[in-house]
């Protein structure tokens, strides 16, 4: 399968196999999202690592806030030194090798292996999301500014159907298991060893056929490599007031990205323990959700260049507020798949048009580095969101509902924000630097 890209959505030189290469990244890392984070191993985590006690829901949130802290602190850092000496792509390969193989030796967790789970989730976390940013500061590169969000859409649509085939492969095994009286610590692993073989695997069209289009800028004669990316992040800080939109969507998305990142990461726990689905349940249930996501980032892609991006942002918050709702009402599993089916339009809809805008809002010699930032606002509201849950479900002794409705509130906060950006504004602050960066570092 390839994603059908029409020639005047590219930028000068970009072929149509490139831009398939480029979303075929988001095919390959979509499952540890799918199968570890959301559907499979987060609940086998609480339910048989921490054997359901009433912390386990907090153990697993605090295992993924570390990481998450862990790459605040690197990503700006890490995207400065991307695009100061045109390493995206190496830097791409070493966060995929650590994914795949830390999330491989995630086969090795079994009941009671608490400390060895929580260190193997936060380094295979890590490395996904440190490769999520890289990715991500491509797409300016790839498509022309008036349909990045129609090419981020496609990338991320194309994505969800790689989530789809890592978890249908991880069901059909888990099925078959079942039917052989199997528990779930027998073929859990295996699903671990299938998504980071699919990951592996689906990935080297990237690496084949992706350029590398930055150059590398202008180093001092005596250079320090982690001082240098240092410095040209504390020149972006120290402009900071020049990016005010910028700025702005950056606390929007630290809201609701953070109801966003608790759907995602508790989502298996929550129809479990309140719906009382079982494993099979709910990989099903995850199943049909990645399409309605899928669905959902193709058709919002193509609405955002349409109708703006802030509209568009606009409407898939309204829907969270109202999947939550949903959720929270639910008595019924067919209100709670109407649930999850709304969540799954937004999902798609709301990660594909926030890439989107970054990149709208991003200086040509800074791309990574200003992916670096959205990275840190992400991986900030992946550790807000689902560590409020986790300590709300463990104070009210496991009450799930409250936990889901206080997360909407998150949603509430980041529409109220995003209706204060101004993008026409943002553009501009953009494209006033989309100079040398000898300008803005001081070297000559």
């Amino acid at each position: 399968m390839q994603v059908q890209v029409k020639p005047r959505y590219l930028a000068p030189g970009v072929s149509r196999r490139e831009v398939w290469s480029w979303a075929m990244f988001d095919f390959a890392n979509s499952g540890y999202t799918t199968v570890v984070i959301t559907a499979i191993f987060n609940a086998y985590f609480v339910a048989v690592v921490a054997n359901n006690e009433a912390w386990g829901t907090f153990a697993w949130t605090a295992a993924l806030s570390v990481s998450y802290a862990l790459i605040m602190v690197t990503a700006p850092v890490i995207g400065a030194y991307a695009d100061a000496y045109a390493m995206k792509k190496p830097l791409l390969l070493v966060s995929t090798i650590g994914c795949v193989l830390f999330t491989a030796l995630l086969y090795f967790v079994g009941p009671g292996d608490l400390i060895l789970a929580v260190v193997l989730i936060v380094l295979s976390n890590f490395f996904f999301s440190s490769g999520a940013n890289l990715i991500s500061a491509f797409l300016p590169e790839l498509a022309h500014g008036e349909a990045l969000g129609k090419v981020s859409g496609w990338g991320w649509s194309f994505g969800y159907v790689g989530g789809l085939i890592s978890l249908g492969l991880s069901l059909a095994y888990v099925t078959w298991a079942q039917n052989q009286g199997s528990p779930a610590e027998q073929f859990v692993p295996g699903t671990m060893l299938i998504t980071a073989g699919l990951f592996a695997i689906s990935s080297i069209p990237t690496f084949l056929f992706l350029k590398e289009r930055a150059l590398p800028q202008s180093h001092p004669a005596e250079r320090n490599v982690v001082r240098e990316a240092f410095a040209r992040l504390l020149v972006t800080f120290h402009r900071v007031r020049d990016f005010d939109d910028l700025l702005r969507f950056l606390a929007c998305i630290v809201f609701y990205q953070a109801g966003i990142q608790t759907v995602i990461t508790l989502a298996a726990i929550y129809a479990q323990q309140v719906m009382g689905f079982d494993t099979g349940d709910t990989m099903f249930l995850v199943l049909v959700v990645n399409v309605t996501a899928s669905i959902g980032a193709f058709a919002f892609g193509n609405i955002q260049d349409r109708i703006g991006h802030i509209p568009t942002i606009a409407l898939t918050l309204g829907g969270w507020i109202v999947m939550v709702l949903l959720a929270w009402m639910a008595a019924t599993r067919p209100m709670f798949w109407l649930a999850a089916n709304v969540a799954g339009l937004c999902l798609g809809a709301s990660q594909s048009a926030g890439r989107a805008l970054i990149g709208y809002f991003s200086p040509d010699a800074r791309r990574a580095e200003f992916f670096g930032l959205w990275g840190l606002a992400v991986n900030l509201s992946s550790i807000l969101g689902p560590i409020t849950y986790g300590i709300v479900s463990w104070i009210s002794g496991g009450d799930h509902r409250l936990a889901m409705l206080i997360t909407g509130s998150y949603f509430i906060i980041g529409l109220g924000i995003l209706m204060s950006i101004d993008i026409q504004r943002g553009r501009r602050a953009a494209l006033s630097v989309s100079t040398p960066v000898e300008s803005l570092t001081g070297n000559r």
